[in-house]
């Protein structure tokens, strides 16, 4: 039996290397749904397809556990991407492990380009060049508008493609009309209550 995985069909995809950053922060549908970094039968195909582990190479316990460490410190980044609070520095510790243990090698092309790419294939430097893909998102602008869910219980990773980049749910008939109804159910209580 083939397992059906939210994280496969994006309803509002980010473009280019940040959909590998997108689909990262979506292998878990929370609060207590599927994770794809649970098991190692589940995550080694995923990995592979998403250029995080290298052709022969086979994922231990130890590299899922720190894959959903990255998963979670990048979802603090796109949860204050969309307005909330910052990431606390224990999850951007786990992001400094990954830069402080992963090389990064300069390049240079025929027509002068520079570019910058992890020097390796270690799980590390893969999630290096996420990283490196993130850098360069900011420098263009297209980081902001990658975003968590304002949904708590859902934090489901979204790319922002309205004009104002006011995008505030993954999807507006679900979790925004959730919200929305548990606001005005508040409202109508305190309203009541006076």
């Amino acid at each position: 039996m083939t397992t059906t995985w939210a994280g496969d069909a994006e309803t509002k995809p980010a473009p280019g290397p940040l959909a590998r950053i997108q689909a990262l922060v979506n292998t878990v549908e929370l609060p207590a749904g599927p994770d794809r970094l649970a098991d190692l039968g589940d995550a080694e195909p995923w990995l592979a397809a998403n250029g995080l582990l290298a052709p022969g190479h086979t994922p231990t316990r130890a590299d899922l556990e720190l894959l959903c460490r990255v998963r979670e410190a990048l979802r603090a980044l796109l949860i204050h991407n969309s307005g909330g609070p910052p990431p606390h520095s224990g999850q951007l510790d786990v992001l400094r492990a990954v830069t402080d243990t992963a090389t990064a090698k300069v390049d240079l092309a025929a027509d002068g380009t520079v570019g910058l790419s992890a020097s390796g294939d270690s799980l590390r430097e893969r999630l290096l060049e996420l990283l490196l893909a993130m850098r360069d998102a900011q420098r263009d602008g297209t980081w902001a508008r990658l975003k968590a869910c304002a949904n708590e219980e859902c934090s489901w990773a979204f790319y922002d493609r309205s004009r104002n980049h006011g995008g505030t749910w993954c999807v507006m008939s679900e979790c925004g009309n959730k919200l929305k109804n548990r606001e005005f159910r508040a409202r109508r209580r305190a309203g009541g209550a006076s």
